[in-house]
């Protein structure tokens, strides 16, 4: 399904921007192409720029609070300054590079509950509001994703959400502000130990880093926990291995381990515990500036309420 909404940037007689994607549906380190469509209006127009992004939906943690902000955090100039004429139609293709580490968006072609994703275009006229154009994106898994995702179903553990936190993963090499979590309701043959798992992929192009939380139960005497692990795989493991048995290992390794991690990652910091939220995890957020930020137009918000805020399937999983 392909969101098209026709904006003109001065109101009635203005010019207005239409962008079309070739096929909204992608994966980390593709691309995406389209092209932007652009219409003159009744009277000639100074185009000041043309610029595409990408923009989802992240969670923002303060000191007692938390809510969900829409990010850009990725962007392209497609075109510098232009003069449009009077209903002069002109078409700039466009492909825009989908980064290693865009989260996730659609498993099996069903939206996870949770997840938002969109192309904004922006386009700047002068001396007026920049308007915008937003098209709904689908990020689909890399085959070793798959696989991953795959095993914790084999495995029996249920789809419960999955959102974006902002901030960063302590010790984990980012170039995003903020990563995936992908949550899971523990199978049967775990419930005695693990009442939840929280899985992140930081993807790059050599691999992708597995970074699991396991919500243990606590015993008859002892208190409840956050126990965490960290795994490396290679793209090029997808199809090499029995995944069910690699992530079965993992959760058995990082559950029975804990006391020994807690000392690697650290005391806890409320929600996230070993991850790197406050103002230090908060650093490289703030610095990008040049790339986006949390945007404030209402336009954007309305759209991702009520086009995109629907559920998109459910990855077969409960509330």
């Amino acid at each position: 399904m392909v969101f098209k909404k026709m904006l003109s940037a001065f109101g009635v007689g203005g010019p207005s921007v239409d962008t079309v994607l070739t096929n909204p549906n992608t994966r980390p380190g593709l691309t995406l192409d389209g092209q932007v469509n652009l219409v003159g209006g009744d009277a000639e127009a100074a185009i000041e720029q043309v610029v595409i992004g990408l923009v989802t939906r992240v969670e923002v943690e303060g000191h007692d609070t938390e809510y969900a902000g829409t990010m850009e955090f990725h962007r392209m100039v497609v075109s510098g300054p232009l003069q449009l004429a009077p209903k002069q139609q002109l078409s700039i293709p466009f492909q825009l590079p989908v980064p290693w580490e865009t989260p996730i968006t659609d498993v099996y072609g069903q939206r996870l509950h949770g997840m938002t994703m969109g192309l904004r275009t922006e386009l700047a006229v002068a001396r007026a509001v920049d308007k915008s154009d937003l098209d709904q994106v689908a990020v689909h898994p890399l085959p070793v994703h798959e696989r991953i995702l795959e095993a914790f179903q084999r495995l029996g553990f249920r789809f419960k959400h999955a959102d974006l936190e902002r901030g960063h993963i302590r010790g984990v090499q980012q170039t995003l502000p903020f990563y995936q979590e992908i949550e899971f309701f523990a199978s049967p043959q775990y419930a005695s130990t693990i009442r939840e798992v929280e899985l992140t992929f930081v993807t790059s192009q050599r691999g992708v880093e597995v970074i699991l939380e396991c919500d243990k139960r606590g015993g008859f005497l002892s208190a409840g926990h956050d126990a965490f692990g960290r795994y490396q795989v290679s793209h090029t493991d997808a199809d090499r291995v029995d995944w069910a048995q690699v992530v079965d290992g993992w959760l058995r390794e990082t559950t029975s381990r804990y006391g020994s991690l807690r000392s690697q990652y650290g005391p806890s910091h409320g929600h996230g515990h070993g991850r790197g939220h406050g103002m230090g995890g908060m650093v490289a957020g703030a610095a990008l500036g040049v790339a986006g930020g949390m945007i404030a137009g209402e336009m954007i918000e309305d759209a991702f309420e009520g086009d995109f805020g629907g559920d998109f399937g459910d990855f077969g999983g409960d509330e």
